[in-house]
């Protein structure tokens, strides 16, 4: 056996060891659900929030690049309604340049302490001009300085570069406070399908989806 494959095996039996699904859950009965996931998803998000649960609006956006390699990182909700789940950033950075190639995504929401996801994929459109303003307007002055500079996931070589632009770039914005980035850019995610899993400690899990129809939304209990 190589030292190699020991670590490997070390670390395999390591995780086996972690304590999953620890604390108590909560019951999920599809049954009663509501015919919309909106008002599901804001039922569980209100419990998180009124639970303590840390940033319990972050989410995973999922995307594809022009190759079709998949790309994820974690966000912040900035809203959802009728319409979608709403997320935010600059049109040049790379999920950003995704979205224009292929504007599909996936959301996945995971509250731990209540052992809960909610997955949601659909097609996703830009905000209007409006919109983005109002949005970028609402972010911090550090936040808008930072996406003023439009360097975001480049390479950064010296710090002090960084500082010295992020100095400029604020000092800009406390000129002229309603200035906006026009690359800033609210996006809609429309759902097709949303998922909700609850765990169970006996694994034997709760999986509701909604598939949307012509008619409006179709509910699926599915295999765990």
């Amino acid at each position: 056996m190589t030292a190699g494959s020991e670590q490997a095996g070390g670390t395999r039996q390591w995780l086996r060891g972690l304590e999953v699904l620890a604390g108590p859950l909560p019951d999920f009965h599809p049954e009663p659900a509501p015919a919309d996931p909106v008002r599901l998803f804001l039922s569980w998000l209100v419990e998180a929030v009124a639970e303590g649960v840390r940033d319990p609006h972050a989410m995973t956006l999922s995307t594809v690049d022009e190759s079709g390699d998949p790309d994820a990182r974690v966000l912040l909700l900035k809203g959802v309604d009728a319409s979608g789940w709403q997320f935010a950033g600059h049109a040049f950075s790379p999920k950003g340049s995704q979205l224009s190639c292929h504007p599909r995504a996936a959301l996945t929401f995971y509250w731990p302490e209540h052992g809960r996801q909610a997955r949601i994929r659909g097609s996703v459109t830009p905000g209007t001009a409006e919109e983005n303003a109002a949005d970028f307007l609402d972010r911090s002055p550090t936040a808008r300085a930072q996406t003023l500079l439009g360097r975001q996931s480049r390479h950064l070589t010296d710090t002090a570069d960084r500082d010295r632009a992020l100095e400029k770039a604020l000092a800009l914005i406390e000129q002229e406070p309603s200035l906006v980035d026009s690359a800033w850019t609210l996006y809609t995610l429309a759902p097709a399908e949303v998922e909700f899993w609850q765990a169970a400690k006996s694994r034997i899990h709760t999986r509701l989806r909604y598939e949307r129809t012509r008619d409006g939304w179709e509910r699926f209990r599915l295999w765990s």
